[in-house]
Formats: C-alpha cells, sequence, structure tokens
C-alpha cells in the first residue's frame, strides 16, 4: 500500500508509534481503535499496516522498545557498595520513570492486553530489569549494609514505591525532582534496613 501523499517513513513510523503511546496511556489499549490512531497522525486507517501487523504488535512493540531501552541505560557497577549501588538504581529509576510517563504507564496497566506470546516476551525483559535490582539488595546483604527478610519481595516492592512516583509527580509542583529523589532514598533506606 503506497504512502499518504507527502509522507516520510522515517517520520510517519515514529508518529504512529508516539501517537499510539498517548492514546494509549489516555484512554486505555481497548479503547484505542487503529482508525483513531490513523486520524490522530493524519493518514489512511490502511497506511498503519505498513508499519504494524495490528493494534497488538503496536502495543507490544511500544513496552519491548520501553523496556529494551530501559535496559540499555541501566548501568551497574559491581565493584562498588551496594548502598551507592542502590542510590543510583533509585535515582536511574525515577529519573527515566518521570522522563516517559506513558511509557512506564503502558508497561504496567496494559501487559494485561498483551497476547500469551506477547506477554511472556516482555515479561522476560521486565524479570530482566527486576533481577538487576535484586542483584544489588543481595550484595547489600552479604556485605552485611542491608538486611532484607526476602529479596524478590523486596525488588517488586521497590519497584512498584519507585514506579509510583509517575502517578502524582508534577514538575512544577511542591517538590523539585531533587527532592523527591532525596525523600524516596530515605524511605529506600529504611526498607532495606539501612
Amino acid at each position: 500500500m503506497a504512502r499518504t501523499q507527502g509522507s516520510r517513513a522515517e517520520i510517519t513510523g515514529p508518529l504512529i508509534r508516539d501517537t499510539a503511546r498517548k492514546l494509549f496511556a489516555r484512554q486505555g489499549y481497548a479503547a484505542v481503535s487503529m482508525r483513531q490512531i490513523a486520524t490522530e497522525v493524519g493518514v489512511q486507517v490502511g497506511a498503519l499496516y505498513a508499519y504494524t501487523p495490528d493494534k497488538q504488535a503496536l502495543l507490544a512493540d511500544l513496552l519491548r522498545v520501553h523496556m529494551e531501552e530501559l535496559l540499555a541505560a541501566w548501568r551497574d557497577d559491581p565493584a562498588r557498595p551496594a548502598l551507592d549501588r542502590l542510590e543510583a538504581f533509585l535515582r536511574f529509576h525515577i529519573q527515566t520513570s518521570l522522563e516517559r510517563p506513558e511509557a512506564v504507564f503502558l508497561s504496567y496497566m496494559e501487559l494485561r492486553n498483551l497476547t500469551p506470546d506477547n506477554r511472556s516476551r516482555i515479561a522476560a525483559l521486565r524479570r530482566r530489569y527486576e533481577d538487576a535490582l535484586e542483584v544489588i539488595l543481595i550484595a547489600g546483604e552479604a556485605e552485611g549494609t542491608m538486611t532484607v527478610p526476602d529479596t524478590r519481595l523486596a525488588t517488586m516492592a521497590l519497584i512498584a514505591m519507585l514506579t509510583g512516583v509517575t502517578n502524582w509527580y508534577r514538575e512544577g509542583g511542591r517538590l523539585d525532582q531533587e527532592r523527591v529523589v532525596e525523600v524516596y532514598w530515605e524511605l529506600v533506606r529504611g526498607a532495606v534496613g539501612a
């Protein structure tokens, strides 16, 4: 199928993904149609299929790219003390979450709308990210700088807490991002017995 007159693949493809991400985050995956995405982008609905096989593939791709970018950006230094590594993870997670609130929202709220195969692939990527935090908690236990009764449960609780910042934080609000990080760091230190 030919592209809409004047459209360019290197612009239209990313625009479709950005528009879908915004619409899915705002209205929910189930409520958004391919026609609605096409209308927002300014292309014929048939043109979308040059970029994605269907809406399910589009959602799966958005979640996959988000997790792959997160995994590629996170850098851990196992030679550093575990508490320093934990603080670095906290700062990284909050910063990247606040930079991409729609992607974070989709990653948690729309996982349920994936087919079993797609959900399994995204869950494996999420597990790799969660494992990065759990490794730090295990190191803290081994060093004696943290007391964590169940590192897997603590990992899930900490990620949920850190991710939750996207639900309430607003730029220009009562607390700036650095103050939020400071308060969260105190909370996380308490959670790991440091």
